[in-house]
């Protein structure tokens, strides 16, 4: 069951379960264009929002609503035209190069939708240098807990091959075990399930519950998947790099619904 999760704001604060807590990531009046004269493409538009720990927020939108260009942006990748990001009470868009290398290095775990895995290393060995690189496992420790995150995501056989060895999907997979093994303060997935049937999607979902109900991650996922809603605690809608107000997954869950009956009655 989804944890009852109110939205009960007090200040910059929210009530979560009845404790009341603060934003581990304020975003304030982002903006983000690409191009120039008339190829200008906006692609944010004075964006604002908040993250909470313990929570998952579902950002949904369009193709080319700035779904991915947002969450670059939060996560230190992409510098925004205007506006500030706080994580963990640092402007990270005021930090050296270097700075946001170490603090996306030590807090923040990512899910890429081209997966970014290296291709010289096996299964085991991309979560290994996370832990060795990241957080100074010793080897025999990093070893032990990357083939137990392999055994959770079902791959104890695929441990030895290498990213051209394995389907998409065994390759996200490993993406999503990398970003997690490092129990990131936050994790920022695009897409996390779209190369994965639902089984095993609903499965990499569960394991994100856990690293932000559980562990108190803060969790941002992109995805088109509406599957997803009900398993998440609060979603927002961009569409042409706007933002619109968080819904909570029931309500959200109904417009789909919704819509998809109206698009069967319409056909027939």
């Amino acid at each position: 069951m989804i944890r009852d999760l109110t939205s009960t704001r007090k200040g910059t604060r929210m009530e979560v379960n009845g404790a009341t807590t603060a934003p581990t990531l304020r975003a304030h009046g982002l903006t983000r264009s690409f191009g120039s004269g008339e190829t200008l493409t906006m692609a944010l538009r004075d964006v604002s929002l908040e993250l909470y720990p313990g929570q998952i927020t579902l950002l949904m939108g369009p193709s080319g609503s700035g779904k991915s260009t947002l969450l670059a942006v939060l996560s230190g990748l992409l510098q925004p035209d205007s506006g500030e990001v706080l994580a963990l009470g640092k402007n990270i868009w005021q930090m050296s190069e270097k700075e946001r290398e170490d603090f996306r290095l030590q807090y923040c775990g990512f899910i890429f939708q081209g997966y970014n895995l290296f291709p010289a290393l096996t299964a085991r060995q991309q979560l290994e240098m996370i832990l060795r690189w990241g957080k100074n496992t010793p080897a025999a420790a990093a070893r032990e807990r990357a083939d137990a995150m392999l055994d959770l995501l079902g791959l104890s056989k695929k441990a030895s091959l290498r990213p051209q060895q394995l389907s998409g999907g065994e390759k996200q997979r490993v993406a999503i075990g990398r970003s997690l093994i490092k129990e990131p303060t936050f994790c920022f997935a695009d897409e996390p399930t779209a190369a994965l049937d639902w089984k095993h999607g609903e499965h990499v979902i569960e394991l994100l519950r856990a690293a932000a109900h559980d562990d108190g991650a803060t969790i941002l996922v992109v995805a088109h998947d509406a599957r997803i809603i009900p398993h998440v605690d609060r979603v927002f809608h961009l569409e042409d790099g706007q933002l619109a107000e968080p819904k909570a997954p029931a309500e959200q869950s109904l417009s789909y619904t919704s819509g998809a009956e109206e698009s069967l009655a319409r056909e027939m």
